[in-house]
C-alpha cells in the first residue's frame, strides 16, 4: 500500500518548479487534517484563534461526527515551517478530517508538529487570539460571529447572508454546503446569524479598528448566498452594496473593499462600484460548459454560462480588468460522475478558462475543493480530486499569468513562498514575490 508520503515526494520530484510548500498545502486543503485533542482550541475563551466557519463548513465530516473537535474548535488556520522539507512559512486553512494521514500533535518535547504517515514533517504555529475577539458587541454577540478574520488576520470576512436562494437539488451548486452549514450550526445551538444587520457589522468593525493596533487587517470581503429575488426588500447588488456604503462612510479607505457575488448586469455592477467596492469577484466556478450546467444548475437556469462570462467581461469595464477576480473551485473538474477522468483532460479544460480571462487582463483565482460530505459531489468523491491535478494546476496558473504579463491580483496580501497569507489555495504561494 502506497503511503501518502510517497505520493507527495513523487510530485515534489517530478514538478520541482512548484514550491514544496504548495504541494503540502494543496494536499492538506483537498484532504484535510486531524488534530489531537491537545491541539484544539478553547473556543473564544482560550489563547488560540478558533475556526469561525465563516461561510462553508470546509470539513470532511459533519459537526456530530467530529467528536471533540465539534466542542472545542480546531484553529482557524495553521502555519507550517521547517521539517525535513525545509518549509518556508506557509499559512493553511484548517479543514478537519479525523481520518487524514496528516495529524497535528505534540512531539516528545511537547512541541506541536505536523505528522504525515506518523513522521514529523513540519513545525506547527497556531494563530493567537486577536485582541478584538476578546470584546463583544453591545448585544453580547462576538466579533468572531459578526466579522471573523482569516488569512492570518489580513481579511475580514463579512458573510452578510448565510444561506443561498439557489435551494434544493435542482438549483444548489453540487459542491457547495452553505445551506447545510447554516442548518448544522443552528441545530447545534451555535450562534449563526442568517442576515447580519448593518449596524452590527459596523459595531464589530469599530472594535476591530480600535484593537487591531498593528493594522494586520487590510481588506474586507462582503459575501453570502446568491439572491435570486430579494432579502429585506433588496435585490443582490443593493443588499450587499448597503454594507459597503455604510462601511466606506464610517471608515473611508481603512480597508480594501471586495464583494463576492453573482455575475450581475452592468448597471448592478456599477452600483457596487458606486457603493465603494473596489474588487469584484463574480465567480465562474468551473470552466467546462457541460460541467457548469450539471454542477451549477441554479446559475445555469437563472443566468447561463455564456451570459455569466459576458457579464464578467463587462464588469472589467467598470472596475478595470485587474480588479475583477472571479474564483473557480479547483478540483470539481474531476468530480464523478460527470467530471474528467484524466488529469491531462482536466488541466487542459481549466487552462482554457484561465487563458480566456487572462488574455483579457482578468486574473481568476481559485479555492481548492474540499469535498464536504453533505454535498452531492462530496458524497460521491470523498477523496476529492487527485493531488497531481492540484499541483499541476499551480504550474499552469503561473505559466498562463506569465504568458499574459500579469502579476498577483490585488487584495490578497503578499505573494511568494514564505510570504503568502491566502489560506484556501496555494496560488499566492506559487507566484513570485514583489521583491523577487
Amino acid at each position: 500500500m502506497e503511503l501518502r508520503t510517497d505520493l507527495v515526494e513523487d510530485l515534489m520530484s517530478r514538478l520541482p518548479q512548484v514550491p514544496r510548500e504548495a504541494v503540502i498545502k494543496e494536499d492538506l486543503l483537498r484532504g484535510g487534517l486531524a488534530f489531537d485533542d491537545a491541539a484544539l482550541t478553547d473556543n473564544e475563551n482560550g489563547d488560540i484563534k478558533p475556526k469561525s466557519y465563516f461561510i462553508f463548513s470546509f470539513d470532511h465530516r459533519t459537526l456530530p461526527e467530529l467528536g471533540t473537535a465539534a466542542l472545542r474548535r480546531p484553529p482557524e488556520e495553521i502555519v507550517l515551517t521547517g521539517g525535513p522539507y525545509g518549509l518556508r512559512r506557509t499559512v493553511v486553512s484548517v479543514r478537519t478530517n479525523p481520518d487524514s494521514p496528516y495529524r497535528v500533535r505534540a512531539d516528545s518535547d511537547g512541541l506541536l508538529r505536523l505528522f504525515l504517515d506518523g513522521r514529523p514533517i513540519a513545525d506547527v504555529g497556531l494563530p493567537p487570539m486577536p485582541a478584538y475577539y476578546r470584546h463583544t458587541l453591545a448585544n453580547g454577540k462576538s466579533v468572531m460571529e459578526v466579522a471573523p478574520t482569516i488569512q492570518w488576520g489580513y481579511l475580514i470576512y463579512l458573510t452578510a447572508f448565510r444561506v443561498c436562494q439557489y435551494f434544493g437539488a435542482k438549483e444548489e451548486c453540487q459542491y457547495c454546503d452553505i445551506n447545510h452549514n447554516w442548518r448544522q450550526h443552528k441545530k447545534a445551538g451555535r450562534p449563526y446569524t442568517g442576515v447580519k444587520p448593518v449596524d452590527e457589522v459596523l459595531e464589530a468593525l469599530e472594535i476591530i479598528d480600535r484593537h487591531d493596533t498593528d493594522r494586520a487587517s487590510r481588506a474586507y470581503t462582503l459575501t453570502g448566498g446568491s439572491i435570486t429575488s430579494h432579502v429585506g426588500g433588496l435585490a443582490e447588488a443593493d443588499f450587499y452594496g448597503q454594507y459597503a456604503q455604510a462601511i466606506e462612510e464610517r471608515f473611508p479607505g481603512r480597508w480594501i473593499g471586495k464583494v463576492v457575488a453573482q455575475a450581475l448586469p452592468r448597471a448592478d455592477v456599477q452600483r457596487f462600484h458606486d457603493y465603494g467596492i473596489r474588487i469584484y469577484h463574480p465567480n465562474y466556478e468551473v470552466w467546462d460548459k457541460r460541467l457548469f450546467e450539471l454542477y451549477c444548475p441554479g446559475k445555469e437556469r437563472y443566468v447561463g454560462r455564456e451570459e455569466w462570462h459576458r457579464r464578467i467581461l463587462d464588469s472589467a469595464e467598470v472596475f478595470g480588468p485587474r480588479n475583477v477576480i472571479p474564483n473557480f473551485v479547483a478540483g470539481v473538474e474531476m468530480a464523478a460522475p460527470h467530471g474528467f477522468t484524466s488529469v491531462n483532460e482536466a488541466i487542459d479544460s481549466t487552462a482554457e478558462g484561465l487563458d480566456y480571462f487572462m488574455s483579457r487582463g482578468i486574473t481568476p483565482r481559485f479555492t481548492t475543493w474540499c469535498p464536504e460530505p453533505t454535498t452531492p459531489l462530496g458524497r460521491a468523491n470523498p477523496q476529492g480530486a487527485p493531488l497531481e491535478y492540484h499541483v499541476r494546476l499551480l504550474e499552469v496558473y503561473r505559466a498562463t499569468m506569465d504568458a499574459h504579463g500579469l502579476s498577483s491580483p490585488p487584495g490578497y496580501g503578499p505573494a511568494g513562498p514564505g510570504r503568502a497569507v491566502f489560506s484556501v489555495s496555494s496560488f499566492m504561494d506559487t507566484l513570485p514575490s514583489a521583491d523577487s
